[in-house]
């Protein structure tokens, strides 16, 4: 059996951990997904978030930010009515705010990906952690993406939910040095 990060306990966890959790990720649907699903953990256990992930997708059909840009009161009740999903209606309006504000990026600059992995100057931070306590819950550069996310008017992007975003996209790999994932991103 490999060695894996000890976070990653039920098979939920394991799958992520294994096949998602630290993979370099460009593809700007899948970019949002994470973002929207990071605020949406903020103050919960990111376990909640991956057996709710499913409903998320149907929910917010499939994380396509045209869609959720023109979202409504009627989708907004709608959605705070959805027991499958997190109902926090700050959380929900704040998917729609961050919609419009991706766009407003993807106009800038192309995508983001391009944005985002600018802040890493497109190339993963390899970190080297022996226990997982080593891993900070927020850097320098986490600060500056927030910082920078707010300044265009995204909610619920808080350093913390920043860097755990940066961890989940492959932004930085903060697999600890003796787990199997680690040698096999850090190439």
């Amino acid at each position: 059996m490999n060695p894996r990060c000890e976070w990653a306990k039920e098979s939920i966890e394991i799958n992520y951990h294994d096949k998602e959790w630290g993979v370099p990720l460009h593809n700007d649907r899948k970019l949002f997904e994470f973002l929207v699903l990071e605020g949406m953990q903020a103050g919960l256990s990111w376990r909640i978030i991956l057996r709710k992930r499913e409903e998320f997708r149907k929910a917010f059909d499939n994380f396509r930010v045209q869609r959720i840009a023109n979202y409504d009161k009627m989708k907004i009740e709608q959605l705070c009515s959805n027991s499958s999903i997190i109902r926090n209606k700050k959380k929900i309006e704040a998917t729609i705010i961050n919609a419009n504000a991706f766009r407003e990026i993807q106009k800038e600059f192309g995508s983001f990906d391009t944005y985002i992995w600018n802040f890493v100057r497109y190339k993963p931070i390899q970190n080297s952690w022996k226990s997982y306590k080593e891993v900070p819950s927020m850097t320098q550069e986490s600060d500056l993406i927030c910082k920078d996310l707010r300044k265009r008017g995204f909610k619920f992007v808080g350093s913390k939910i920043c860097y755990s975003m940066m961890q989940a996209i492959g932004m930085v790999n903060d697999h600890t040095i003796d787990c199997f994932r680690y040698r096999e991103l850090s190439n």
